[in-house]
């Protein structure tokens, strides 16, 4: 098989290809990543079979003529933090929503087989007492420019689906975390920061709630739908992971022997989503799909074993990153 990545220099796309490789021998994988500053081809250095293309999603010939060559697109390019959303919107539309399309419009002149890599915030957010959890049903709630963006590019390919017999299928994940993740986000953040001897930081009282997986698990289950997903359908990805951003800051304090008050409040962002909870039963009920990871600790331990490890990779962004938060005061 030949599979073309977006954003494969990404986190989750860097992720996805290193469990390609491991374990789909023969698999040729081409990686079509813009490079920007969330994307690092230090994260996929070194693997055989995989080629680097680096370009933009939203380039129609460059795309098509990627597309022609390979048999599956699977599409992880994407701006993705909500931050910088709220700063500039822009790149935003251009990557989530022209990019997208740009990828539909090519897949559909080559009959290539494409699946949708998306997020749960495209929901936007439940009460924090509220037991009832996002589900392939609940209607689009978007919250952001950056969900916003994602749900307009979700709605799309459902679109060329039904309108072009696109062979797409789409996937809606909760928060990942694992290796290879940029330290502007929000559990190496504080693990970097940790690492050098800083205080944590945590938006409000840090009672917003997210669902976390683990990058291996989220990947696994792209590619459980691939291979045994129904065309046109949505699937949602979870574990279960149910934490506040204090219960994790608190975890990871634990992970370096401190105690659990030794973070610091800064003030809330904007727009701060209260709680996304993922219903995962149409994943695990039909595919069959179950997480490696069902404990959020043991996931973690293992994230901050990696950043300890992989000091060499995360610190050329590190200065860069806190300085921009201490800019906007975070």
């Amino acid at each position: 098989m030949r599979v073309l990545v977006t954003g494969g220099a990404g986190f989750i796309g860097a992720n996805f290809v290193h469990q390609t490789v491991r374990e789909r021998p023969g698999t040729a994988v081409t990686v079509l990543d813009a490079l920007t500053y969330a994307g690092n081809a230090a994260s996929i250095a070194g693997l055989d079979g995989v080629e680097l293309v680096v370009g933009d999603i939203a380039d129609a010939a460059l795309v098509d003529e990627l597309v022609a060559r390979h048999d599956l697109v699977v599409h992880f390019a994407a701006e993705s933090h909500n931050d910088n959303s709220l700063h500039d919107p822009s790149p935003f539309v251009r990557t989530n929503v022209v990019g997208t399309f740009t990828l539909l419009e090519a897949v559909r002149r080559h009959g290539v087989r494409y699946h949708h890599v998306s997020t749960d915030e495209v929901y936007g957010d439940l009460e924090l007492d509220d037991p009832a959890k996002f589900t392939p049903e609940t209607p689009y709630n978007p919250s952001s420019p950056y969900s916003a963006t994602k749900a307009s590019s979700d709605l799309l390919v459902r679109a060329w689906v039904r309108s072009f017999g696109v062979e797409a299928t789409i996937s809606n994940c909760s928060n990942n975390y694992g290796p290879y993740q940029h330290v502007e986000k929000f559990i190496p953040r504080q693990i970097t920061n940790l690492v050098d001897g800083i205080r944590p930081r945590l938006y409000g009282a840090g009672e917003n709630v997210r669902d976390w997986i683990h990058v291996d698990d989220h990947n696994s289950a792209v590619w459980a739908i691939i291979d045994k997903g129904r065309v046109g359908e949505t699937y949602l990805i979870g574990a279960d992971g149910e934490k506040s951003n204090l219960e994790v800051v608190q975890l990871v304090l634990a992970e370096f022997g401190l105690a659990p008050d030794d973070f610091d409040h800064v003030t809330d962002r904007a727009g701060h989503d209260l709680r996304y909870a993922i219903d995962a039963s149409r994943l695990r009920d039909e595919l069959g799909w179950t997480p490696r990871y069902t404990s959020f600790a043991d996931g973690l331990h293992a994230t901050v074993e990696w950043y300890r490890a992989n000091e060499a990779w995360w610190r050329p962004a590190k200065a860069a990153t806190e300085q921009k938060y201490l800019t906007a005061g975070h």
